[in-house]
């Protein structure tokens, strides 16, 4: 697979074609959908200690909540990308958002552990379709120079959804319960999903590329099997580097994210409903990021992204993690959202590109390796904490994303010369 030209800051020039009112439309629905199931995802940060306290189990015991979802969110990428490859992809997140309401009915009920972590699997398995073929979708409809500045907008759903997440999943619990923060979940995908399949019905014409197309972009001439493609995507040396970039990202980053609640409850003897409204300006960092990106990403490239990104989310776990007061938390953690969403819609961004012919695939692929590091991050964190303490577990997933930031920065730089060579 021959390598993709990265995206120069100078191609950001908006000189297409302006998008089509129903394609700007559907962009604002998937927006909800990637919201709903980023909220899906952090639901549960912020009630695992009144998780633990109801079923009577540990704080490690109760995190299976998230890393569950994160397996299995991961595990499904391998039919979402080429199933929406094949039969389409807004198809597939409509059908996916209502399956997702069904699974969020049955936690609402769950009377066990074991019970709500079924659930949390039915959930996952319709939320995994969602946001990476949401991007995959994007992909394909959005003029190449209009990509990443698309991507920032169809993401602030995703980061909103943090927010929501976080806060929802506290103040519910806090307030009547932690059934429903699940109430809530059931409600807003069904909503979701309806809204999607209105609009479904509303498009003559699916943003898909015809077999024959489809035949031609592909490096044979011929559409590849899903197997094909993934061994395509993963010989390419920086589809490789995307994809372990990923891994780690989701390690260091999202699967550190979700003690954030409980090590402020603990060591600040915050409530629920604080230490989640706390973390929850994580994702309003994030939105700030979609207001300015467009700014950002003509201003400083992707390597200036990803490395000074990197470098906000390194000192702010530092802060968060050893404050000894709740104070400095909030901008700290207003800061990680923001250096870590110029870190991730790059990575995004460079995702989109990995595979054009197989576009379902490779970002299904990628999210497949971003959930299955955040699993990966969650067991890993929720073990440390014993023997390290949260404090310094934080501070570990904050210094290895500088790392990372600096290492995608001369990867970039490196790749740039390389292709124009």
């Amino acid at each position: 697979m021959q390598p993709q030209r990265a995206p120069s800051p100078a191609s950001f020039a908006m000189n297409s074609p302006a998008l089509s009112p129903a394609t700007r439309r559907t962009i604002v629905l998937l927006s909800f959908a990637t919201f709903a199931s980023m909220m899906a995802q952090r639901i549960c940060d912020a009630m695992l200690p009144e998780l633990a306290r109801v079923f009577a189990v540990s704080l490690a015991q109760a995190a299976q909540v998230v890393s569950v979802f994160a397996i299995t969110y991961g595990a499904a990428q391998l039919l979402y990308g080429p199933l929406g490859d094949r039969v389409g992809k807004l198809r597939v997140i409509t059908f996916a958002t209502l399956g997702c309401s069904i699974g969020s009915a049955w936690a609402v009920f769950a009377g066990t552990l074991d019970a709500l972590l079924a659930a949390r699997m039915l959930m996952a398995l319709g939320a995994a379709a969602l946001i990476p073929l949401a991007m995959a979708w994007v992909g394909d409809a959005v003029p190449p120079d209009q990509l990443q500045e698309m991507l920032t907008r169809t993401g602030l759903g995703s980061t909103l959804g943090i927010v929501g997440g976080q806060l929802v999943g506290g103040l519910l619990t806090d307030a009547l319960g932690w059934r429903w923060a699940f109430i809530f979940m059931t409600a807003l995908f069904g909503v979701v999903g309806s809204l999607l399949y209105l609009d479904l019905r509303r498009q003559p014409v699916q943003p898909v590329l015809p077999a024959s197309q489809e035949a031609a972009s592909s490096p044979a001439g011929v559409r590849p099997g899903f197997v094909k493609q993934a061994v395509l995507i993963l010989t390419g040396p920086w589809s490789r580097t995307i994809l372990l970039m990923a891994l780690v990202e989701g390690a260091a980053g999202f699967g550190v994210l979700a003690i954030w609640a409980s090590h402020l409850h603990q060591t600040l003897n915050l409530s629920l409903s604080l230490a989640g409204a706390i973390v929850a300006l994580f994702g309003l960092g994030g939105v700030l990021y979609m207001v300015v990106g467009r700014w950002l990403i003509r201003r400083v490239g992707q390597q200036g992204l990803v490395s000074i990104g990197g470098g906000l989310v390194g000192a702010s776990a530092l802060v968060l993690a050893y404050t000894p007061h709740w104070g400095p938390a909030l901008p700290a953690s207003l800061l990680a959202g923001f250096g870590f969403f110029m870190f991730h819609n790059t990575m995004q961004a460079n995702a989109t590109q990995m595979a054009p012919h197989a576009r379902g695939t490779a970002v299904s692929m990628f999210a497949s390796f971003l959930f299955l590091g955040q699993s990966i991050g969650v067991v890993l964190a929720a073990s440390l904490i014993d023997q390290i303490g949260s404090s310094a577990v934080i501070a570990l997933g904050g210094g290895i994303m500088a790392a990372e930031g600096i290492y995608f920065a001369w990867a970039l730089r490196r790749r740039t010369k390389l292709v124009a060579a």
